[in-house]
């Protein structure tokens, strides 16, 4: 399923087969939540560099439903995308709607963020949708908490992931792969043991969870550098829900070959673009009359065609082409990212790139 072939430090070059497809890796997932990256055709997003998209159990399990999805064919024929698809296990909902939610150890009863209506999900409820929507990638049931939790809250995390970890393998009747969650805050320790624990229940690959929920960007870095080298060495390792450019690198240099986030799609309807100069920020007044490119070295489709001024203007008037065309160059901006990084590490030039990146993305923040 997953071969590494290239090393450099604790980056990795890699192959991983799935059943709609081969993903080369490190890779980067958008993320098509409700069955759809948001703005974009899959041609569009298959014409950015992306393999595989991401989408969300909790979400498509409220609308339309799983069993819908199911009668007309799955998730890849619903929303006809032909590539792999990865599906978050709705765990992330723990985190993101806190004021909708009660966690108690058989699963999560929700207010459910469309109608009110309670919704209860299990761990063997989880992966039952996950089955039925026939995702590639099955992730496991996990309790995501706050960077801000205590230690007695942290440990009871991994206590109960653990437990939905070991009920969702034996539970999930689909064709795909099935990972784990690793949980453990900022807790290097904690998350070591949890590594441990979940490679004992034994999963097809294996994901760094609740990272990103508050935690300054260098402590998830020294989590990543004090506990990946733990993770079983010849499977997947997915850092979830990171992140922004100089996240990405860094998780790749921190041995981690897959990475999802909203980030690309939801900064490119807010006008922040990204370029291997920094962001730009196409809603300044100084872009109006601008008839270059986002950047004149891209070759997305919306830089071949189309003038600051333009896309300018478009945001301007929020037309929804704006937040197609700006989507378009995020999305192939991170993609070109990945295969820079894949590239590098083949020959051996990684460490080399991901200095200069970091470098010349920090100095234009700061600035």
């Amino acid at each position: 399923m997953f071969e590494v072939l290239n090393l450099e430090g604790n980056a990795r070059r890699g192959r991983l087969q799935l059943n709609h497809g081969l993903v080369e890796t490190p890779a980067f997932m958008p993320c098509g939540t409700y069955g759809s990256v948001k703005a974009l055709t899959p041609e569009m997003i298959r014409e950015t560099g992306t393999q595989m998209i991401l989408g969300n159990t909790f979400h498509l399990m409220l609308r339309p439903g799983s069993e819908l999805i199911e009668q007309i064919g799955g998730l890849h024929h619903f929303m006809g995308w032909k590539g792999p698809i990865l599906t978050d296990s709705g765990g992330f909902q723990v985190f993101s709607l806190a004021e909708l939610r009660k966690v108690v150890d058989d699963g999560i009863e929700f207010r459910s963020p469309v109608n009110g209506d309670k919704v209860w999900l299990s761990p063997t409820r989880a992966m039952e949708v996950q089955a039925s929507l026939g995702s590639d990638i099955a992730m496991v049931l996990d309790e995501c908490i706050s960077a801000q939790a205590n230690e007695m809250e942290i440990q009871r995390a991994i206590d109960r992931t653990l437990r939905w970890a070991e009920e969702c393998k034996s539970s999930y009747q689909g064709t795909g792969k099935v990972f784990g969650i690793v949980q453990g805050g900022t807790n290097s320790e904690l998350r070591r043991k949890c590594i441990g624990a979940l490679e004992r229940i034994g999963f097809d690959g294996y994901a760094m969870g609740g990272l990103s929920v508050g935690e300054r960007p260098d402590e998830m870095y020294r989590v990543l550098e004090e506990t990946t080298s733990y993770f079983p060495e010849h499977q997947p390792r997915y850092l979830m829900g990171v992140g922004t450019p100089i996240d990405l690198v860094m998780g790749v240099r921190n041995g981690m070959d897959m990475f999802d986030c909203v980030i690309p799609t939801r900064n490119a309807r807010n006008a922040h673009l990204f370029t291997w100069d920094g962001v730009l920020r196409l809603r300044n007044s100084r872009f109006k009359n601008d008839s270059t490119p986002i950047e004149e070295s891209c070759g997305c489709y919306t830089c071949q065609n189309y003038s600051r001024a333009y896309l300018h203007h478009l945001d301007k008037c929020k037309e929804i082409l704006g937040a197609t065309l700006l989507s378009i160059h995020n999305l192939y901006f991170y993609q070109s990212l990945m295969l820079r990084i894949r590239s590098a590490i083949e020959q051996q030039k990684f460490q080399v790139l991901s200095d200069e990146l970091v470098k010349r993305w920090t100095q234009s923040i700061e600035n």
